[in-house]
């Protein structure tokens, strides 16, 4: 799923109307948004269990950029999303870390793309993570943190779930499959790699893969946010710039999938069963899709893809319109031949068949907390609380 940004000062209502009509003429496949809040004054908090009328369950925030909300606006987010039984996703890093880091190393002349790496330190995710947690916590509502980076954060989310609280994950393939070695590539290609939170290391890869086969993450996103190699994109503030000027974000959609399944399935990391479910059950458990989408039984729509285990790819040029793939020469078995939609051939051998405005658009319903109790605190609980019942 996409997002669908708010513009500081617009309305739920305008935010979900603009992607309606951007969605509605050209998908072809079947689609909701998540629905990223950055302005939630006092009005947009009244109007948010709108979009809840209009189906739409899940809703970013950001601990860092000039989007940021408060530890207070996060707090309004959570509860607004629990009442309503919504998912509120986060991307956690500290900001006010990242700006020292980032000022430091500018400062002092360390100004190339791979500097990107150490101006947004592992810590600076740990530390959002955990207080994201405790928000989470206070307000005992459910919490995705998205594209984690780091085992210490991945650690956080095991040990909070261990304790009931309603606190979900996912990684991301760049995170498993590059390092920040492709940061430091000749002639400014480093900036492709340029994405946030960052690339990290060989030995953080393998324990992220242990989090993945160990069920600490729940999903396996994309986080696909492509710019193109040129001014356009990834230059848009001109090629003399320092690292923070450089476009942050890459593509990887049409990849996540062949490349979970040739490196985590058929080298053992996984099975079958945790790909399905990493690539597509568990969203759909998550966002309010189940049991029309994510699985395949009696009165679900037949979304169906069909692998070829077998077949053997260098990857290359993706159908993404870019002019680069993050993930260029490295071979990839198993593809999927075909792509169904509500049981119509969307995709074959490699050709779109579906046309524009066939994809309709999924009205989602609660998360599903299963197997969660959340989290009790006493200052939270009526009967430690003199009788008062905070959270209603």
């Amino acid at each position: 799923m996409p997002f669908a940004a708010q513009k500081k000062g617009e309305t739920i209502s305008g935010t979900i109307d603009e992607y309606d009509r951007r969605a509605e003429t050209k998908s072809v496949i079947d689609y909701s948004y998540h629905l990223i809040i950055t302005d939630p004054n006092k009005d947009v908090l009244d109007e948010l269990p709108s979009a809840f009328e209009r189906g739409i369950t899940s809703f970013k925030v950001f601990m860092t950029y000039a989007t940021r909300v408060s530890d207070a606006q996060f707090l309004d987010i959570l509860t607004v999303a629990r009442r309503h039984g919504g998912l509120t996703m986060v991307h956690a890093e500290n900001h006010d870390m990242l700006t020292w880091m980032s000022n430091a190393l500018t400062e002092a002349g360390y100004t190339e793309p791979r500097f990107h790496a150490p101006a947004r330190p592992g810590i600076a995710e740990e530390e959002a993570i955990n207080r994201a947690i405790s928000l989470s916590k206070l307000a005992n509502a459910p919490l995705m943190i998205v594209h984690v980076s780091t085992p210490a954060g991945a650690e956080l989310v095991a040990k909070a779930r261990m304790d009931g609280a309603y606190v979900f994950s996912e990684t991301c393939p760049q995170y498993i499959f590059l390092t920040r070695e492709d940061l430091d590539r000749p002639n400014l290609d480093g900036a492709k790699y340029i994405c946030s939170p960052p690339l990290r290391d060989v030995a953080t890869q393998e324990a992220l893969w242990r989090h993945i086969a160990g069920g600490t993450f729940n999903v396996v996103s994309s986080d696909h946010a492509p710019y193109r190699f040129d001014e356009s994109g990834k230059f848009s503030n001109g090629r003399d710039v320092d690292f923070r000027g450089f476009a942050n974000g890459m593509p990887g959609i049409e990849m996540r999938l062949p490349l979970m399944f040739s490196e985590g399935v058929l080298k053992g990391r996984i099975s079958v069963n945790q790909f399905v479910a990493l690539s597509s059950t568990n969203a759909a458990r998550l966002y309010g899709m189940l049991p029309r989408k994510g699985t395949l039984s009696i009165g679900a729509d037949a979304d169906i893809a069909i692998w070829d285990p077998s077949e053997t790819r260098i990857a290359g040029e993706m159908h993404d319109a870019m002019d680069y793939n993050p993930f260029e020469g490295m071979k990839i078995t198993g593809w999927p031949t075909t792509v169904m939609c509500r049981g119509q051939r969307v995709i074959d051998e490699g050709k779109l068949l579906a046309k524009p405005g066939y994809g309709n658009f999924i009205r989602r319903g609660r998360t599903d907390l299963s197997g969660l109790t959340g989290t009790s605190l006493p200052e939270t609980e009526p009967q430690t609380n003199f009788g008062v019942e905070i959270f209603k």
